[in-house]
């Protein structure tokens, strides 16, 4: 029986992206960002480290959520059941010519 190629799981794509900055979105109106530093089954859930707490803010005219504010908070532990979505930053470079 030939093997089957099963989808990578969350905890999989959480692993992928160790060591890279991500924004996690508890609510509609703040969120956290910070460093992904581990990510644990038991209980489900992630470390990030350098935190900032953020406030997002949307308007009419902009109805995608952008940060208003930033405070520096510390390391976290968040579990998996109270994210509302995670994102991965992408790391601008400085092009010089």
């Amino acid at each position: 029986m030939p093997a089957q190629d099963l989808p990578p799981s969350t905890f999989h794509m959480l692993e992928r992206n160790v060591g890279k900055k991500v924004r996690v979105v508890m609510d509609s109106t703040y969120g956290f960002e910070g460093t992904l530093e581990a990510v644990t089954q038991d209980p489900a859930g992630i470390w990030i480290s350098e935190v900032d707490t953020i406030v997002l803010r949307s308007t009419l005219a902009q109805s995608i959520p952008r940060v208003s504010s930033k405070e520096e908070t510390g390391d976290l532990y968040l579990n998996l059941n109270s994210i509302q979505r995670i994102e991965v930053l992408q790391q601008t470079q400085n092009r010089s010519k």
